[in-house]
């Protein structure tokens, strides 16, 4: 419903912001990555948002990227995963982390939001690997054979920016683009830096 709201920054609570636009204050629940990242209060803002509507409530929930937005959205598909778990989740890991601890099967990582157990965390892992291996419908023969093979650090950039939700061609375009000497996090990194332009 709303891509994103820019306004002004009122207030700041513990999980959640408000931000005036238009002459109205919206409340937006945020991870604790956009609470320790706002600009200072009375200075405007512009937060990415997702509208999550159930039948007893209906939220408005903001992010500082649209990767950040991305990534959580990838957490609500997983059967289970509310936003409550998805913002705790986003609050202890950046994106790249969090898609690094996905390729590496980390269990450990995921767990350490709160509210996030073994059983969850390996719930999150099996559900998004299997997304990254058919996000490309038909990908090039290249492709296929980079995510399949998982084994040096570019294909597990490659694969990191699929949990992540971009194309595999895209990924695998952007990480060949990449210096030679860069470490899997460090492509992770640098090539959200580049999809992000």
């Amino acid at each position: 419903m709303y891509y994103y709201i820019k306004g002004i920054f009122i207030q700041k609570y513990e999980n959640f912001i408000v931000v005036e636009a238009g002459g109205i204050g919206y409340r937006i629940y945020t991870p604790a990555s956009v609470l320790d990242n706002l600009p200072p209060q009375g200075k405007e803002v512009r937060l990415f948002t997702h509208f999550h509507v159930r039948e007893d409530t209906q939220d408005l929930y903001g992010f500082l990227t649209e990767e950040e937005k991305n990534l959580f959205l990838q957490l609500l598909s997983v059967s289970g995963v509310g936003p409550k778990v998805a913002l705790a989740i986003l609050s202890v890991n950046t994106t790249a982390s969090f898609a690094m601890a996905v390729i590496t099967n980390d269990v450990k990582t995921i767990t350490k939001a709160p509210g996030v157990g073994p059983k969850v965390a390996q719930r999150i892992i099996l559900e998004l690997r299997d997304k990254m291996k058919t996000v490309d419908a038909a990908p090039d023969q290249e492709t296929a054979q980079v995510l399949l093979q998982n084994e040096n650090e570019r294909s597990e950039a490659v694969s990191a920016l699929i949990v992540l939700g971009y194309p595999a061609s895209e990924a695998k375009k952007t990480v060949a683009s990449l210096p030679q000497d860069l470490g899997t996090e460090d492509l992770i990194r640098e090539a959200l830096k580049k999809l992000m332009k």
